[in-house]
């Protein structure tokens, strides 16, 4: 178990590191409670020339400055009014690239996991399949946003295991039907379990 490195994050290939972080485990340290849970959808954005990502067309905004920071921070913003959304940022400084980290499947902490989403372990809903519901299921909010990834509030990590190629579903992403042809790029992934 090693927390991911500075040099992970700060590879060019967003869409590649989109694919690495399934199978990863992202984890928080809350009040005393550590909750995570493993990786299994990802999307990722292309900064400026991606017409789907914050800083498209090298937009800059108070709300979306973080993307511009070097990689290996969270961007979590509010969507709606009412979802927060945790994003890793990657590449070098000045290149707002990032990866929305769309669902996990929650290994440690469950209890506090379900508290957090109003559940308990007979509801058949799941518990952290959006991005949305595994911000809340880890305790991630806004408050968060611009946080470092090696520190000791939210972190990931590499438990080693493999995810074959072929269990990933390349794919469009979601929600991002006013970005042209932009739209159908096949930079969502999750894993076929």
């Amino acid at each position: 178990m090693a927390k991911l490195t500075e040099t992970f994050y700060q590879d060019s290939d967003v869409v590649q590191i989109s694919q690495k972080l399934l199978g990863k485990f992202l984890m928080t340290y809350i009040n005393g409670h550590i909750t995570g849970g493993i990786i299994t959808e990802t999307e990722a954005y292309a900064g400026t020339g991606d017409k789907a990502s914050h800083a498209y067309g090298g937009r800059r905004t108070k709300r979306n400055e973080i993307m511009y920071y070097k990689g290996g921070v969270a961007y979590v913003y509010l969507c709606y009014g009412i979802h927060h959304l945790f994003n890793v940022v990657t590449n070098k400084e000045g290149v707002p690239h990032a990866v929305l980290i769309r669902a996990i499947q929650p290994m440690e902490g469950i209890d506090l996991i379900l508290k957090r989403r109003g559940m308990n372990r007979n509801s058949k809903k799941a518990v952290a399949n959006g991005p949305g519901t595994l911000s809340r299921a880890l305790g991630i909010n806004s408050g968060d946003n611009g946080s470092s990834l090696s520190g000791d509030r939210i972190w990931i990590e590499d438990r080693e295991i493999e995810v074959p190629t072929a269990t990933i579903i390349a794919g469009p992403r979601i929600g991002v039907d006013y970005a042209a042809e932009d739209t159908g790029l096949p930079y969502r992934f999750r894993i076929n379990i």
